[in-house]
């Protein structure tokens, strides 16, 4: 009776990956944070378009980039809570790095808008897998002021540009376990020329 093959130490380190924001110094230097952000542009990319774009945020300029980030809270939402503003400023003057995720897209080209998209997320999750392997630990987070004018001038976004969220980076405080991740057999279906049912959607 054959054994399953033992698994790679790459996938290992896939496996054992877990987003965490409890984030403190060091983040990469420039040499390690350019090796990492190489790997979101290994993604998938049909067509070439190279939709990949990564603005870094690190040092002095955390706090100047945590104001631009308050200036466009209130001018999406002029009432936004105190305490959320507080937060906001906080996480992002705080945290080691962060890196605003930019989605260059080309509306114009035979490849589907939602396709390019796709390979901005495939390239972020090869960032904070690359992230991992390095030692260092990641979070994505969405926002809900990324389309105002004064923020994307702040970042020089151009009109096809649009941000898919920010990465904070930095090194774990503790070892990250994550949460039990769920039976991948409820997740995967093998096709037998019949339509398939997934345990996780019954």
């Amino acid at each position: 009776m054959s054994s399953s093959p033992v698994s790679s130490p790459a996938l290992e380190v896939l496996l054992s990956r877990a987003s965490t924001d409890h984030l403190n110094a060091p983040a990469p230097d420039k040499e390690q944070i350019g090796r990492i952000l190489s790997a979101g542009l290994r993604a998938p990319d049909h067509g070439k378009i190279r939709p990949w774009r990564y603005i870094v945020i690190k040092g002095k300029h955390r706090a100047e980039f945590a104001e631009q980030v308050v200036r466009a809270m209130l001018s999406a939402d002029p009432e936004v809570p105190e305490k959320k503003i507080a937060k906001r400023r906080q996480r992002f003057s705080e945290m080691p790095m962060t890196i605003a995720l930019v989605m260059a897209l080309d509306p114009q080209s035979k490849i589907p808008v939602q396709e390019q998209e796709l390979s901005v997320g495939a390239g972020a999750m090869n960032v904070l897998n690359a992230l991992h392997a390095e030692g260092f630990g990641g979070f994505w987070v969405s926002s809900d002021f990324a389309e105002e004018p004064c923020f994307r001038e702040a970042l020089g976004l151009g009109d096809a540009q649009r941000l898919a969220g920010f990465l904070f980076v930095g090194t774990p405080d503790k070892p990250v376990h994550g949460s039990k991740r769920p039976d991948i057999s409820d997740y995967m279906a093998f096709w037998k020329s019949e339509p398939v049912r997934f345990e996780a959607d019954k």
